[in-house]
């Protein structure tokens, strides 16, 4: 019924929607994960309206379109999505809009399919959560640059200048982490969290990392599971594990208590900003400031 429902909405909104989005002779620019929200506004700056379809601590695996979601989609000039399957329940609306001449740009189909990591979670065959290495965001970065530039040649210049910026800021953030990773020596690092977010981030840093839930949380972990990871957990002699703060906690818990019965400490290190940054206006909001954190945050737990 809800899947009915849906398109009706969907062909409904095709059909008579009115513009609501700003029409201040900008582009308007519709975007769906935060990192892609915040890197958007990072090049764009005041050239451009963007509005993200998700907020804080929302997991894009399971993030449904809204009618006022459509609306914007149907509004747009660009959307900029992840791809890769990751807005899993966004697919069948993109699918809707085949016939609208509008750009939209799913940003980690622009990657080497040969560098990805595979995955059979997703209909994709890859691993989504490319935001986690720092070289593919950069080339997210340079993709919406020359697709602004191109919609919007008059303010192309602002658009490489922020681009270039930008791009500064990534590497000096990539030579930061690299600095504070080295102070955790190789055997402590095993990433232990909610969901196998953090592939990349462990295949560019050496750590080995484990998911209780796998890639997608789209799939729940059984008891099974827990008492494997937390056999695991107990081999290892792990220190800490994480939460997401876009999926509960109470698993995370579960496999603790299930740790802590077997006369293994194991301590939650913090929560960790996986599929999405924090609270706007906060250091975690941004991108690079949710990068730093995160790297902060699993350093000092496992020391």
């Amino acid at each position: 019924m809800k899947k009915k429902i849906l398109i009706l909405i969907i062909t409904l909104s095709f059909l008579n929607c009115k513009k609501t989005q700003q029409d201040n002779g900008k582009l308007n620019i519709v975007t769906t994960t935060t990192m892609i929200t915040d890197l958007v506004t990072n090049i764009g700056g005041n050239y451009i309206n963007v509005q993200g379809l998700m907020g804080s601590g929302v997991d894009p695996h399971l993030y449904k379109a809204s009618e006022g979601d459509v609306t914007k989609l149907v509004n747009a000039d660009i959307i900029f999505y992840n791809g890769l399957h990751l807005e899993g329940k966004l697919v069948e609306v993109f699918e809707k809009m085949q016939s609208q001449t509008k750009t939209r740009i799913a940003l980690a189909e622009e990657i080497d399919k040969n560098t990805l990591i595979g995955s059979e979670y997703f209909a994709s065959n890859y691993d989504p959560h490319v935001w986690f290495n720092i070289t593919y965001f950069k080339q997210f970065a340079k993709k919406v640059t020359q697709t602004l530039s191109e919609k919007d040649p008059e303010n192309a210049a602002h658009y490489i200048e922020n681009e270039k910026e930008y791009l500064s800021k990534l590497d000096r953030l990539q030579q930061k982490i690299k600095t504070t990773i080295d102070t955790l020596p190789i055997e402590k690092r095993i990433l232990v969290t909610a969901h196998d977010a953090f592939n990349y981030f462990g295949k560019n840093y050496g750590f080995e990392v484990v998911g209780l839930q796998g890639l997608s949380t789209a799939t729940e972990a059984g008891v099974k599971d827990v008492q494997k990871l937390a056999a695991f957990i107990i081999d290892k002699k792990v220190k800490a594990i994480f939460v997401e703060s876009s999926v509960p906690k109470r698993t995370i818990e579960a496999l603790q208590a299930a740790v802590n019965s077997k006369g293994h400490e194991v301590v939650i290190g913090g929560t960790l900003y996986s599929d999405a940054l924090g609270n706007a206006g906060t250091v975690e909001g941004t991108y690079i400031g949710m990068f730093e954190y995160n790297v902060n945050t699993i350093v000092n737990a496992l020391k």
